[in-house]
């Protein structure tokens, strides 16, 4: 073991029993220190970049202006995209589960039955033969949240069914309707 001088004192090299620090001590303090700002350093950091009030504004103005030019453009976009999803929905998702319903039953679900049974087996008359859902996952809901509006037979599409949304009004019979028929 060491002896203790005054160079270890001041270095600190002396064991921890003793209320001195030792040479892990110093290490770990060392590395300790690379991750510590000392305040002055903060303080003489943020007057060297710091942003002036006038250049925050020109940044602000410029972001408001781009957004401007941008914004209008994307507007109308959304109800296109929504008119889009309905079509895809009638066309697609749900008409693909109505024929694998007519598939196995070898008819299409009645009025009366309507959507829910592609959902769960019907007990409405005429009863499913062979019923092998469920062939929807979920309760078919339009972008505007109003349930799909299904007829079987149908009056446009009489020799299958006739399958629409209200669209964005809600109404039946109105322009923004989409519709499985022209």
């Amino acid at each position: 073991m060491r002896t203790r001088n005054s160079k270890d004192k001041m270095a600190g090299l002396v064991t921890k029993d003793e209320g001195r620090r030792t040479k892990d001590d110093l290490n770990w303090q060392r590395l300790l220190s690379r991750f510590v700002h000392r305040p002055s350093s903060i303080i003489h950091r943020n007057v060297e970049h710091a942003f002036t009030l006038i250049e925050l504004m020109i940044v602000v103005i410029i972001i408001a202006a781009l957004a401007a030019m941008v914004v209008p453009r994307f507007a109308g976009r959304s109800e296109q995209a929504k008119v889009a999803i309905a079509q895809a929905d009638i066309n697609s998702n749900i008409a693909m589960a109505l024929k694998l319903y007519e598939l196995d039953n070898e008819n299409y679900p009645t009025t009366e039955q309507g959507l829910n049974a592609l959902l769960s087996k019907s007990s409405i008359s005429p009863l499913p033969t062979n019923w092998n859902g469920p062939y929807l996952e979920k309760q078919p809901i339009d972008p505007w949240r109003n349930l799909y509006r299904y007829r079987c037979p149908g009056t446009c599409n009489t020799a299958s069914y006739d399958l629409y949304s209200v669209g964005k009004d809600g109404a039946e019979g109105t322009e923004d309707d989409v519709k499985n028929w022209q």
